[in-house]
């Protein structure tokens, strides 16, 4: 059995109620309850809330919001496994595996909740398999500014290293994180080594963090919904 968990609270310090702000027609976790829906694989697709305003969003999308969440768990310090910890525990799911969606991820497909459902269960060895991508510029070649606007080199021994030949490095898509119910229940952190990535293109990932990230999203969004790839 499998849950989905959306975590949405109602603060937002960049965006003005960001998680249900109108996302090209829509409010923007409409996305990820209806990704979930849409996929099957779920019994439940629960949105953890702070606010009766986004639980009634929710709602209307198909999504079950059997309480809402407590001040103290969402606040802008909060990390996301207290908050699937704690849905996990007051919905007293007898999942065996649980999804947390992130809300404001409307380039998310079925297929790929699919997938990394498929290598979880597959490999009981793992504890997580989260989405990530691949950074588009070496890291090993990033340089910083010191208080004079002067850069140097974080590894000024690749300096002269090509570029095919360093080692590709990921980050986190802000996507979803697949994880066993125990995981969950137990581990105070995600990346590590018993959890695996699954690496998504990186034209359908976009943080949202501010206006121009928002912006960028909707353009991302409506090209590759003419392009068929959503």
């Amino acid at each position: 059995m499998r849950v989905a968990i959306i975590p949405a609270r109602g603060g937002s310090q960049r965006i003005s109620k960001k998680n249900i702000r109108e996302f090209r027609g829509q409010p923007i976790i409409s996305y990820a309850i209806r990704c979930a829906l849409e996929s099957s694989l779920f019994e439940k697709v629960i949105v953890s809330t702070d606010t009766e305003e986004i639980a009634q969003v929710a709602q209307n999308f198909g999504a079950e919001t059997p309480f809402l969440r407590s001040p103290d768990l969402a606040d802008h310090h909060t990390p996301l496994i207290p908050v699937i910890r704690d849905t996990i525990e007051k919905s007293a799911t007898e999942a065996t595996s649980i999804c947390a969606i992130l809300p404001t991820s409307p380039c998310i497909v079925a297929t790929d909740l699919i997938k990394a459902s498929a290598q979880l269960e597959a490999d009981s060895s793992l504890g997580f398999v989260f989405s990530g991508t691949a950074f588009p510029f070496p890291i090993q070649r990033a340089v910083k500014l010191n208080e004079k606007g002067r850069v140097s080199m974080f590894q000024p021994e690749h300096q002269l290293t090509r570029s095919q030949d360093l080692e590709p490095s990921f980050h986190d898509a802000g996507q979803f994180y697949f994880g066993r119910k125990d995981a969950w229940l137990t581990h105070e952190g995600i990346f590590e080594t018993s959890t695996a990535l699954m690496e998504l293109p990186s034209y359908r990932v976009q943080d949202i963090d501010d206006e121009q990230d928002w912006q960028r999203a909707e353009l991302m969004h409506e090209l590759l919904e003419k392009q068929k790839l959503l």
